[in-house]
């Protein structure tokens, strides 16, 4: 039933003022299509949405991921601009330079994955990966 439907992220922003501000300034993007209490990304074949809420999202897990060919690259452009990476120090992941080497992957995707983690404005953990083939 569902496995034909396409799947887009929705990422709660309690100032979407803010939001839109980080995501431009921060990250390069530039909303797509925008509603009242809502703004729609597109990042390839992909979407994303903020949305305005009066809830706070609980940043305790990456909420969504941005797969990238270059991270170092990447990482480092993003840094430039000014947003502050997450470093991570638990048993079997470990960043260094902001950038964790991650055992194991989808067999589609590879065999393991090189990824960052930050915070947009409103606290959701966003990731970013490159897999390893």
């Amino acid at each position: 039933m569902l496995g034909d439907a396409e799947v887009a992220t929705r990422l709660p922003a309690r100032n979407l003022k803010r939001a839109r501000a980080f995501y431009a300034d921060k990250l390069g993007l530039e909303p797509a299509e925008e509603r009242p209490g809502g703004l729609l990304y597109r990042c390839g074949a992909t979407r994303f949405a903020l949305f305005e809420s009066a809830g706070a999202a609980c940043g305790e897990h990456t909420q969504m991921a941005f797969e990238v060919r270059d991270i170092e690259a990447v990482v480092d452009e993003l840094r430039r601009r000014g947003v502050v990476f997450e470093d991570v120090d638990v048993p079997g992941l470990r960043t260094v330079d902001h950038i964790a080497d991650v055992q194991g992957n989808y067999p589609s995707a590879g065999v393991g994955e090189r990824a960052a983690w930050f915070r947009d404005s409103e606290g959701n953990l966003l990731g970013i990966g490159q897999p390893i083939r």
